[in-house]
């Protein structure tokens, strides 16, 4: 199967298998960040850019958006920031000649950890319809063709435009401009694929798509619930605040499906320095839900809190709607439901209660494990009901943290990239810029690749990103975009998404990354993104760029608008000399950015408005926060499969980049290609460690198989299982979504095995 367009192949390399740790970070973390550094960049450059990463006067780091403290220290990054900035920086070249060289066959025949490592971009080139290799292409030629096809089209709804979330705010707010100036809201992005429900649920509830708390309040809280997450692989850097919280009193409650090195003992690795040589708990409780069994967990606790009134009837009476209506509803539950649907006895629901019945401040954190679920946006609204019961919002040490993953994925949304807009934010826009905007709600991520598949989409442009290996039903994904005529990728690295065969022309344009200095016009520019907690604050690369024919993001999209439109109605000539001018414009069209340039350039930058936050206020047609009414899910596989699989990261990647084949924490090298299983079942069944097996996955339009995965008995729940994405996205159903907020349902996947076979003992 190796070499199927979309297909990721297996790797090559024999499974290992050690004990899981039960402790993150530490001296294992500074010798991983060190050797990829090293690796990537060499021992001078590893040194010059980490010490520049998250830097008031540096660069924010390309990964995860959790926020910088006010008080930095000199090594401000954590082991997977490090290995993002290693990937970016590298010292190897990408070059048309070696692009070249191989046919699209040869290149997607690799695994994306191989595709990866082979370097940067060093100068644009295309692929011509019908041709089977890359070549050269200068910067005016590329963007006069993209300019040309995109403004010959007869409906601008048949261009596709993803964002990916590392695009900075400048960037992005020129893209969405430039593409509602050709008048179409298509402009799907990866937060489609994951915090969408986070936006909905919120939006609707409390008023703000948002979160609510400051990193201030993380010590201020009595206990923190972290809830379908794993900061210690995803979000590092969220693990000082953890441990800040709990040596400041805190108690954390962990919710997930397995356990989790991060949220069992912490070891900052700065502590050695100090003589601090011990390390610290973190988790005071973890509940191994089912998966998909959140809702009924949190239908116990709510019961419970009003059982034993643990309510704040006066934030109650004054600030929300609903509560009758929901307390009656939660006056008595099923336990025996209950305690099937979590497989958690019923003390150690009691137990979980007693803790936040006590607390008055808690904070929920959640990510994907909530959100790419069907009832997504319903089970983060149960969050919403839990919190609301005891008024922990806008208080301090209390309030909603949605925990995003791409450094600006929040900041983008905030400027415009979003194919649902509403009528105020395009009013507000239309009179900041000038432009007409249009009003037709445009495609999101599974649209996009349901239109790609109908024909309907003659260019696709992606802003970043990696949608093909990003996106769920890979093969379909990798089948759709085949038949787009023109498709156009901004990128830093090659990718899975560049290698797909298509009908068309693909263009792939080079542009800097986050590291690198910005030099228009002789004049060192910045750049601003926004973190989870919706602080904006700047991002300036120092390293000299990987190529003298890269281009800023901004450049691009401002040379590529001034030649479809001209410089008339907008001023796209005008971009590319000033970033100030760009932070003007975003200052005049969208609320919060008063005195952008001026803020931005104050240390730690600025706070964006949050009336929940900041005054207490909810911005929902009752002025109130809302109480939300919803059933318990069905947990039991309906379209013939005999488990449920989630997909989640290992250690040695971000996203789609593959850092490596190990996955340090949960005991994995080697091999990414594997299934987590409960070891009882395993046991039961007869198989070891390693064991191959073929993946079914059901869905009512039939299924998807996907060959040679290899067992590791785990401490998962009976009937789930586990597998690294992107490898597994090839089994998530396109058209298996999330109510409301159409976000693929990775997180449940209905499988079955098709075949088995014990591993060769050579192996």
């Amino acid at each position: 199967m190796q070499g199927q367009p979309g297909r990721t192949p297996e790797d090559r390399t024999p499974l290992r298998v050690t004990s899981p740790k039960t402790r993150a970070a530490g001296l294992p973390a500074v010798a991983s960040s060190v050797k990829h550094g090293v690796r990537r960049m060499g021992v001078r450059r590893t040194w010059k850019t980490l010490r520049t990463v998250n830097q008031q006067e540096g660069f924010d780091c390309p990964g995860c958006a959790w926020p910088d403290p006010e008080h930095r220290s000199g090594f401000e990054f954590c082991e997977n920031g490090a290995k993002a900035v290693a990937e970016e920086a590298m010292s190897a070249r990408f070059t048309p000649e070696v692009f070249g060289s191989k046919s699209i066959d040869e290149w997607a025949s690799m695994s994306d950890y191989e595709l990866g490592d082979l370097g940067r971009f060093t100068h644009p080139v295309m692929r011509k319809a019908g041709a089977d290799r890359f070549q050269s292409i200068d910067w005016d030629d590329a963007l006069d063709m993209v300019g040309k096809r995109l403004m010959g089209l007869n409906d601008p709804n048949r261009a596709v435009f993803y964002t990916s979330g590392r695009t900075s705010n400048e960037a992005a707010f020129l893209y969405q401009l430039m593409v509602r100036q050709l008048g179409t809201n298509n402009l799907p992005d990866c937060s489609n694929m994951c915090h969408e429900s986070s936006g909905k649920a919120l939006g609707t509830t409390i008023g703000i798509g948002k979160g609510t708390v400051r990193l201030s309040d993380f010590p201020k809280a009595d206990v923190i619930v972290v809830i379908g997450q794993n900061p210690g692989t995803n979000h590092p850097r969220m693990l000082t605040s953890l441990r800040d919280a709990k040596r400041a009193g805190a108690r954390i409650l962990h919710v997930n499906p397995l356990p989790e090195a991060g949220l069992e003992r912490f070891k900052h690795p700065q502590d050695y320095m100090r003589m601090d040589l011990f390390d610290d708990q973190l988790a005071d409780l973890h509940l191994p839900v089912r998966i998909g069994s959140d809702a009924a967990l949190l239908h116990a606790l709510q019961h419970l809190a009003i059982a034993e009134g643990a309510v704040n009837q006066s934030f109650l009476d004054e600030s929300t709607t609903g509560f009758d209506a929901f307390s009656e509803a939660r006056q008595d539950v099923d336990w025996d439901r209950i305690e099937a649907d979590t497989g958690l006895e019923r003390s150690r629901i009691e137990q979980a209660a007693s803790m936040l019945n006590e607390s008055k401040a808690t904070i929920a954190c959640w990510a994907m494990g909530l959100t790419q679920h069907r009832n997504g946006v319903a089970v983060i609204q149960e969050v919403v009901n839990l919190l609301l019961l005891g008024g922990h919002v806008g208080r301090p040490g209390a309030g909603f943290c949605p925990v995003r993953g791409h450094s600006n994925v929040q900041g983008d949304r905030t400027v415009g990239i979003w194919e649902a807009p509403s009528d105020a934010f395009l009013d507000r826009m239309q009179e900041g810029t000038g432009v007409e905007m249009p009003r037709h709600h445009g495609y999101d991520v599974v649209n996009a690749i349901r239109g790609m598949e109908r024909g309907d989409v003659d260019v696709l442009m992606a802003m970043g990103g990696n949608l093909v290996s990003a996106a769920p039903d890979t093969d379909r994904t990798a089948a759709a975009l085949g038949k787009v005529g023109l498709v156009v990728h901004v990128s830093t690295k090659p990718n899975r998404s560049h290698m797909i065969p298509t009908i068309g022309d693909v263009l792939v344009l080079p542009c800097l990354g986050r590291t690198e200095s910005d030099l228009q016009d002789g004049v060192e520019q910045f750049v601003t993104v926004e973190n989870s907690m919706g602080i904006v604050h700047r991002s300036q690369g120092r390293l000299p760029p990987a190529s003298k024919d890269l281009r800023s993001e901004p450049w691009i999209v401002a040379e590529l608008a001034a030649r479809m439109f001209g410089v008339d109605e907008v001023p796209w000539n005008e971009f590319t000399q000033d970033y100030d001018i760009i932070r003007s414009l975003i200052e005049a069209s969208i609320p919060g950015f008063d005195d952008y340039n001026n803020r931005v350039r104050q240390p730690n930058g600025f706070e964006l408005p949050n009336p929940p936050r900041d005054a207490g206020q909810f911005n929902t047609p009752s002025g109130r926060a809302g109480f939300s009414l919803h059933g318990l899910p069905e947990l039991e596989p309906q379209h013939g499969g005999t488990h449920v699989m989630m997909t989640l990261r290992s250690h040695d990647q971000y996203n789609t980049t593959i850092y490596g084949l190990a996955d340090r924490y949960r005991g994995v090298k080697g091999n990414r290609r594997v299934v987590f299983m409960n070891a009882t079942e395993m046991a039961e069944r007869g198989w070891k460690t390693g064991h191959r097996i073929d993946l079914v996955s059901h869905w009512t339009d039939g299924e998807r198989r996907s060959d040679d995965w290899l067992l590791i008995p785990y401490a998962i729940p009976r009937g789930n299982l586990a597998s690294y994405f992107p490898e597994a996205n090839v089994l998530v159903p396109l058209d298996s979504t999330a109510a409301v907020s159409n976000t693929p349902t990775s997180k449940w996947i209905e499988i079955s095995f098709a075949g088995h076979q014990a591993i060769d003992e050579e192996e």
